[in-house]
């Protein structure tokens, strides 16, 4: 049984839209996948619709947020209700607050002399809501950096870096107590990816899964073999479920759906902790 909990599609950042997604991931021989869209559930009804014989859909979200001060993290909910009242305000919040951010580096990129537009980033978007990455691909198209990895460094759009804009973010141990009282599972969304920027300590992750937080995301891109390791016996340590899965984006980045994949047991655990909304399934 192939599992990839972390998949993102044109509901966000990511390239394929949900229903694509889904149909490339029964392709790609999954059994299970998660549509984890930053801080939105507008594609699942997307994905439901086009879902293939054989596949099963875990609907989620990946949330902004904030830990030990801050810090940016990540918080994977799975299968929370999507109309609890307060965590749909809160991921509305988050939602505007993106678009105002995005605009504010598209300012400050232009003040760098970077010849790219806020039109043009919005058509990049193609509806989704605006975030860091449309902007980082008009940098691209623009010709002033190579790639989207390029466009995430300190020259332009990564945390601090020149056109660094703060975004309003939820705290992390609220992020969890939100998709806890929507019924949701909460799973802690690549904590080792250093070379994103500052990570939290052990011992924030120990006063997360104090909060209620049910797992951390261990096969990742951005865990090498030694940090993989280490999580793995911090999870243990914690009695946290251990998860692994691909975060792909589509033509953004070169991992492909199922590159990294979940234990059928931390899957299993997630879905029988879940009270929010069920797993979809096209047999």
């Amino acid at each position: 049984m192939r599992i990839d909990l972390h998949t993102h599609s044109t509901a966000s950042d990511g390239t394929d839209s949900p229903a694509e997604l889904v149909r490339e991931a029964r392709a790609a021989g999954l059994d299970v996948v998660a549509l984890t869209d930053h801080d939105t559930t507008s594609g699942w009804a997307g994905a439901v619709d086009a879902l293939p014989s054989g596949l099963t859909l875990v609907r989620g979200a990946e949330i902004s947020c904030v830990a030990e001060g801050d810090v940016s993290v990540h918080m994977l909910g799975y299968l929370f209700d999507p109309t609890e009242p307060e965590f749909a305000r809160a991921r509305e919040l988050v939602r505007t607050d993106r678009v105002r951010r995005a605009e504010a580096m598209v300012r400050r990129c232009r003040e760098l002399g970077a010849p790219i537009t806020w039109e043009r980033v919005r058509e990049i978007a193609a509806g989704a809501t605006v975030g860091r990455p449309h902007v980082a691909r008009a940098l691209v198209e623009a010709g002033v950096v190579a790639d989207v990895s390029e466009a995430f460094t300190p020259q332009w759009l990564k945390d601090g870096g020149r056109a660094f804009v703060n975004k309003y973010e939820i705290r992390a141990d609220e992020a969890v107590r939100l998709i806890r009282a929507a019924g949701g599972v909460a799973v802690f969304a690549h904590p080792g990816a250093v070379k994103r920027g500052r990570t939290v300590s052990d011992a924030g992750i120990a006063a997360l899964a104090d909060a209620g937080l049910f797992g951390i995301e261990v096969d990742h891109m951005d865990h090498d073999a030694r940090m993989r390791d280490h999580l793995r016996g911090l999870a243990s340590d914690l009695r946290l479920v251990p998860t692994g899965s691909s975060d792909y984006h589509g033509t953004h980045k070169s991992i492909a759906l199922g590159d990294n994949t979940t234990p059928v047991e931390s899957y299993e655990a997630i879905t029988a902790e879940a009270t929010g909304i069920p797993t979809v399934s096209n047999p």
